[in-house]
């Protein structure tokens, strides 16, 4: 068999240590010292070869904030020579060292619940929970249908995705069956009269609440979600007993009282002569 004559992949070459390179550790703390605060670069943490001739030197950062960053100065030479110059200066961040979270742009940082009522979202050009919807076709049967079903008129329609992130995020919210107030009703909402039923796919595990008694008045509900509210379930009404007068036995009222000839006159205190209640009147 004829071996083949395709000439194999070089490995690449580690990059070996320049001894004079590696030795300049004065020369590089000197330049890191020139950029950095004073006081600032602390201990030698090593050197290593980044390819012929060029070797960084790292010395730990003494800066408030800045755990785990090293002030990394490279060093190089020229091939035959024996001055070791400067190359660059930078801070850069060791494995442990204390970072920033990454950073995103707004419209990735933004989240459910922070839009307000003067804010405006960016449109998402390819967004996996939209799809191109219906345009019209100039075929009057297939347009009606499609302005029934599908939405006539819509740039983009929901995709299955959208749909069904929606239905997951809506059957496992606070609307759901797994509530502590649908788990303590009587009756599931499919079988209230105040449940109406959405259109389209959802319509078998979702609808809207009408009943203005209930804490899910105008929301969208599961099937199965239930509350106090429901239409057919009833408790038994107990007439209420009212309690006892509460006399207070402790406290005593100040009555002022007035002699007859003191009361205004026509008061409940005399007869309509002056004579006191009570009392037959003169002859």
């Amino acid at each position: 068999m004829a071996e083949s004559t395709a000439a194999r992949p070089r490995r690449a070459r580690k990059p070996v240590l320049d001894a004079a390179t590696a030795a300049a550790v004065d020369l590089a703390r000197s330049a890191a010292e020139e950029v950095a605060d004073e006081g600032t670069v602390g201990e030698h943490l090593g050197a290593v070869a980044e390819g012929d001739r060029v070797v960084s030197h790292a010395f730990d950062c003494l800066l408030p904030g800045y755990r785990g960053w090293r002030w990394t100065v490279t060093l190089t030479r020229a091939s035959r020579a024996r001055n070791v110059t400067v190359s660059e200066v930078c801070l850069l961040p060791g494995d442990d060292a204390l970072r920033p979270p990454q950073w995103l742009p707004w419209a990735e940082r933004i989240a459910p619940g922070d839009v307000g009522p003067r804010d405006t979202l960016p449109r998402k050009e390819h967004d996996p929970l939209l799809e191109q919807g219906f345009e019209a076709t100039g075929d009057e049967e297939t347009d009606a249908v499609a302005l029934w079903e599908l939405g006539l008129g819509r740039e983009r329609v929901l995709s299955p995705l959208g749909r069904d992130e929606a239905a997951r995020r809506w059957y496992d919210g606070d609307r759901g069956p797994r509530t502590e107030i649908a788990e303590n009703a009587r009756a599931q909402c499919s079988t209230c009269g105040f449940y109406l039923l959405v259109a389209g796919p959802l319509r078998q595990l979702f609808g809207v609440c009408a009943n203005e008694w209930s804490p899910e008045d105008g929301r969208v509900v599961s099937a199965d979600h239930g509350c106090g509210a429901h239409s057919e379930t009833d408790v038994e009404v107990e007439p209420e007993v009212p309690g006892e007068p509460l006399v207070d036995d402790l406290a005593v009222d100040a009555l002022d009282l007035l002699a007859p000839e003191e009361q205004p006159a026509g008061s409940s205190g005399a007869g309509a002569d002056g004579t006191a209640p009570g009392a037959a009147p003169a002859s």
